[in-house]
């Protein structure tokens, strides 16, 4: 991510998009992603702007399907061992 946002030049704009619910890394990976927008969050002409279910334009199926994965990611950053429940 570092070496695709220092190529940045005169006169140009940079957009980076991704989906931090899509993140397939094994355990303890750190996503390039994440990495990137915990770095720069504050680093002035940076901006972020980050969509939700609401956001969907798609099947309506597809903004139900978001909210289900968002709710089972909140239950499973609640557990104390960071688990899952096996489904």
């Amino acid at each position: 991510m570092k070496m695709f946002l220092t190529r940045l030049g005169e006169n140009s704009r940079m957009v980076v998009t991704g989906d931090l619910s899509q993140i397939d890394l094994p355990p303890g990976a750190r996503s390039g992603l994440t990495d990137a927008l915990d770095t720069l969050k504050r680093v002035e002409g940076i901006r972020t702007i980050r969509f939700g279910a609401i956001d969907v334009v798609r099947h309506p199926l597809v903004s139900r399907i978001v909210t289900a994965y968002d709710k089972r990611d909140d239950v499973r950053r609640k557990k104390p061992d960071g688990g899952t429940d096996g489904s």
